[in-house]
């Protein structure tokens, strides 16, 4: 008798441990496991399914497994074993799932089914996104079809958008320094790349500050002499003699000083390409040297009589009005047409205000890195200001802005405080010209009267003179030691002088 009961303990316990070991592992699954009774009701759910459904299963949870059920056993039961370990796809509630049934034996021995089941709402909601890629894909092309095959005319158009495409693109050079995509700034890039090709003259026209330079910089480029030497001179920067001596050289004994042969800038560049700037400033004797070059191809070095063939391509660029200068008998008219066999004229920053909010990125960005400062951000404010200005200085005047700006900024933006407009020159020219003695007796001493009226005439004086000290002082009849004096006195200065009359 007491083996009997012993037998019976340790049964009991194998099934005590043999039922946890069971109920351990069903919780461990990922899958959702339940046990249904014949009549649907749920006996078992393992950990998955009630964190998936809650326990005890809502009301619409326990229809759709007794659905699940009914199906297994009027469909899938195995009255042959095929339908066995079938995998079915089916909402419970409102969750997609999917799952296989298998019969299952109780413990007093009831007919059972077990329902390994998967939560399959993540793929569905993929498989339906992708649906709708494709469908919305394929309602796109095959609309772009049906317009495409609509009208011969269409496709016309499209070709020739695809050919200005492709054209738009091909005009893009590394050389290419110019900010801007307006309107205008795609014609003058238009234009570059179409004239630069050949190897006629090209004059270039705009006020100053608008960057004609670099559209110098990238016709030589473009063009078929880009590997050729190229040398700018600015003729408004060195006297008169010198530059005649600097383009043409000079034979030994020329001058004073000249105790050899030098060979001049067009020699030097012989086969390349030469850029003239300020050109409408040379002096009348200039301009009949600089015609024969332009006319036979030739030059006569200063002090010989001997010419010298030279090819060499010129470009000039100037801020004067040529054809008043030709008018006004300043400028040659012959000159004046071998020069405008090309013109390339480049819009002032006033007339192609939508490349102002480019340009201000382009330059936050270079004096950011120069100055070592994190500018990162331009309030809509300061942009609106810059948008109101009319930037007579064009391209160049907002350069120096954003880079004063840039240097001034306290924090990471750069406000409206921080932004600090050059004096219209117009008003500098206006102050110099007016002089009203009425208004200033009885308010100043005779000596502050003259005083202000001296400085009025020296800031003419460097206004009429381009802001060059020597040749005003040789026009008021004074030293230029003493005129550098009283433009200190009077804190004037002469640089700004200079710019304002560039910019005019």
């Amino acid at each position: 008798m007491p083996y009997k009961n012993l037998t019976l303990s340790n049964a009991e316990d194998e099934v005590l441990r043999l039922s946890t070991n069971w109920q351990t592992l069903l919780d461990a699954m990922p899958e959702m496991v339940f046990l249904l009774r014949d009549d649907g009701t749920v006996q078992y759910m393992n950990r998955s399914a009630r964190t998936c459904f809650g326990s005890p299963c809502p009301q619409p949870v326990h229809e759709s497994l007794k659905e699940a059920r009914n199906n297994y056993r009027e469909k899938l039961h195995p009255a042959s074993s095929n339908g066995e370990g079938t995998i079915v796809e089916d909402l419970i509630a409102t969750t997609p799932v999917e799952y296989s049934a298998v019969p299952f034996v109780g413990y007093t021995g009831e007919q059972l089914i077990m329902l390994i089941m998967r939560d399959i709402t993540q793929r569905k909601n993929f498989e339906r996104e992708l649906l709708q890629f494709n469908t919305s894909i394929e309602t796109i092309l095959e609309q772009k079809i049906n317009e495409l095959q609509a009208s011969e005319e269409m496709r016309l158009r499209l070709s020739r958008q695809v050919n200005s495409l492709k054209s738009q693109l091909g005009h893009y050079h590394k050389a290419d320094k110019m900010v801007g995509r307006s309107r205008k700034m795609r014609e003058l890039r238009e234009m570059i790349h179409q004239v630069s090709s050949s190897d006629a003259t090209i004059l270039i026209t705009g006020e100053s500050g608008t960057g004609k330079e670099l559209v110098a910089n990238l016709v030589k480029a473009t063009s078929t002499r880009d590997d050729k030497p190229f040398l700018k001179i600015n003729c408004n920067a060195i006297n008169d003699s010198l530059l005649e001596a600097d383009l043409f050289g000079y034979e030994k004994g020329a001058f004073t000083g000249a105790q050899s042969r030098k060979i001049g800038k067009f020699e030097v560049v012989d086969g390349g390409t030469i850029f003239l700037d300020e050109i409408g400033d040379i002096s009348p004797r200039m301009q009949v040297a600089l015609l024969r070059v332009l006319q036979n191809g030739e030059i006569i070095r200063v002090g010989g009589t001997e010419p010298v063939k030279v090819n060499v391509r010129v470009i000039a660029a100037t801020n004067v009005d040529l054809a008043q200068a030709v008018k006004e008998k300043k400028f040659r008219l012959d000159l004046y047409y071998r020069l405008n066999i090309i013109n390339v004229d480049i819009p002032p920053l006033r007339e192609r205000k939508e490349d102002i909010v480019e340009l201000v990125s382009h330059f936050v960005n270079h004096y950011r890195e120069a100055f070592k400062k994190e500018i990162d951000f331009v309030p809509k404010s300061t942009i609106n200001r810059l948008l109101a200005h009319d930037w007579p200085g064009n391209v160049r005047e907002l350069e120096n802005l954003i880079q004063r700006a840039v240097l001034m900024a306290k924090g990471k933006m750069i406000t409206e405080t921080d932004l600090i407009f050059d004096q219209d020159p117009s008003m500098i020219q206006e102050k110099a010209e007016s002089f009203d003695i009425d208004e200033k007796l009885g308010a100043l001493a005779l000596k502050s009267i003259v005083a202000d009226f001296e400085a009025a005439i020296i800031q003419r004086a460097l206004h009429k003179y381009n802001g060059n000290v020597s040749t005003a002082a040789n026009q008021l009849k004074i030293g230029k030691t003493a005129l550098y004096d009283k433009i200190k006195q009077h804190g004037i200065s002469a640089k700004s002088i200079k710019q304002s009359k560039k910019s005019n």
